[in-house]
């Protein structure tokens, strides 16, 4: 190669260099990852496993929130609202979430629910509205159900003390919860309808109540009307304050009559329910609870479905949670002393394990309950769950103490004198931590798929304790699934939200704790 010539270049073109343009290594820009913020940044590269997470803090935060908001508790139950429909007031202009479902009835069943209207303001058709096809006894009328409404009246038997205070509470608040009786003689003679206070209006028949109706197509009131010379002292002052009577044909003047004597100093009064149930709870017990209103419906038993659910998942929540964190303890500490010291240790400890994995847990849980009968069943499911649930936590760890143990920084670390419990705790534990982790946000899942189904046999029954379950309130809506399924359908989407949401959650942890992808991008 022919060498190169210098002499032909130019005196000024050489330049003396400065030190700054002498070039060196330059310092890494980026700043080294731990372990921890590694997996961080691969579980956030992950859209399922992040919605999977919000949908688990959502679930978290309405089992701890609402049981503290709600105003009703588990306990409660209310035989007039029973398998009462959702409602939001957000709603309640609408034909959705608003408390009331369509239906299609013929004249005796439409007029029945259209005068409670007529008589109170509470409208069992909401807002009096519906359309109708045909004519006569043949037409059929087409309206929206009020499902809080259509309870209408009761006659209910007061003592004396609780109809003062009914009547302090109507002067008050310029409402009407009491309303006129009507004579035994005048009520429907049909046995299924005697006692229903909400035939106010003239009717026949003994083995089916008909309704009468006058030239106009209108219902005829029987209200018991009374002249106030005939009605003694303490029956005159349980009228209504500030009736001033009615005029009749004789000339005489007629009063209302809103109670009926019966023993004991008691009287059958007939009250507009769901004021009633406003006065009872603000009024009377003072309970918290200000009005029928239940964003999720209620159970078969009239229980607000909203608190049941909440009850019984912030229970499942914290079971599940301490059941595997307890199987997490025992199962890592059982399986680290398997995997590292091996050998005739890891023979006999692991024939253990196998004989109590080979006992189904369905016996487990008999013979407790057979033994253990006086016990809560929480206590005989925790047990149950604890005597065969550590295994699997053990059989994780075991695995990997045997993957990690004869490494070379092991044994470079046992070489320099590291004791056993520096290397199980140091050395080697760490690297099973992400499969333990990932292992234990799939058991709680599993554990709460569990105790629903255990709850929704009656296997266990958790609510003989006081404890509201999901699988309790799946099992209570099962009879109601054609003309409520709205019992079964919350428990029931709460219960598959959860088990997918965690599948989710898992496997983006089983990702981000997988030590062959640390670094990846």
């Amino acid at each position: 190669m022919e060498k190169t010539k210098y002499d032909n270049i130019p005196k000024e073109k050489f330049q003396f260099a400065s030190v700054r343009d002498l070039g060196h290594d330059k310092k890494l820009a980026t700043k080294p990852r731990s372990y921890m913020r590694d997996a961080l940044s691969r579980f956030c590269k992950n859209k399922g496993a992040i919605v999977g997470a919000f949908v688990i803090l959502f679930l978290l935060l309405f089992a701890i929130v609402v049981p503290f908001f709600t105003q009703y508790t588990v306990d409660y139950t209310d035989s007039h609202f029973v398998r009462t429909l959702p409602k939001n007031k957000l709603f309640e202009n609408t034909s959705f979430w608003d408390g009331c479902e369509s239906t299609t009835v013929g004249q005796q069943t439409f007029t029945y629910y259209y005068a409670m209207g007529q008589e109170t303001g509470h409208n069992a058709v909401k807002n009096q509205e519906y359309s109708v096809e045909g004519e006569g006894s043949d037409a059929l009328y087409t309206f929206r159900l009020d499902s809080y409404h259509s309870a209408g009246m009761d006659y209910l038997i007061l003592s004396a003390a609780e109809y003062q205070a009914i009547q302090a509470y109507q002067l008050e608040n310029d409402v009407q919860v009491i309303y006129p009786t009507i004579r035994v003689s005048d009520r429907p003679q049909a046995m299924q309808d005697s006692g229903n206070a909400n035939y106010y209006y003239e009717t026949t028949g003994t083995s089916r109540t008909q309704i009468v109706y006058d030239e106009n197509g209108n219902v005829i009131p029987v209200y018991w009307q009374d002249m106030a010379e005939y009605i003694d002292d303490d029956y005159d002052s349980l009228r209504i304050e500030g009736e001033d009577g009615i005029a009749g044909e004789d000339g005489n003047t007629y009063y209302y009559v809103y109670a009926r004597s019966m023993s004991g100093n008691n009287y059958e009064c007939r009250v507009n329910y769901y004021e009633y149930y406003i006065f009872y709870h603000s009024y009377w017990l003072k309970d918290g609870i200000t009005e029928p209103y239940f964003l999720f419906g209620t159970t078969g038993t009239g229980q607000d479905i909203l608190t049941c659910l909440a009850s019984g998942a912030q229970f499942s929540f914290l079971f599940s949670i301490c059941v595997a964190v307890v199987n997490l303890l025992v199962g890592a500490i059982y399986g680290a002393i398997e995997g590292y010291y091996g050998g005739k240790v890891d023979l006999v400890m692991e024939r253990f394990s196998d004989i109590l994995s080979a006992v189904p847990s369905m016996i487990v849980i008999t013979l407790l309950k057979l033994h253990m009968g006086s016990t809560g069943p929480a206590i005989i499911l925790f047990i149950a769950f604890f005597l065969t649930g550590w295994i699997g936590m053990a059989s994780t760890t075991r695995m990997q103490f045997y993957r990690y143990k004869n490494q070379e920084y092991v044994l470079a670390a046992r070489t320099l004198g590291a004791k056993d419990r520096r290397l199980i705790f140091k050395h080697i534990f760490p690297n099973a931590i992400g499969t333990l982790i990932t292992s234990c946000a799939l058991v709680i899942p599993s554990m709460i798929y569990s105790e629903v189904n255990l709850s929704y046999l009656n296997i266990i029954n958790l609510s003989a304790a006081g404890i509201s379950s999901v699988g309790t309130l799946i099992a209570a809506g099962q009879e109601f699934l054609s003309t409520a399924p709205h019992i079964a359908l919350f428990p029931s989407l709460f219960l598959a939200l959860m088990m997918l949401s965690f599948n989710l959650f898992g496997n983006g942890l089983r990702d981000a704790f997988n030590p062959s992808l640390r670094g990846s991008d």
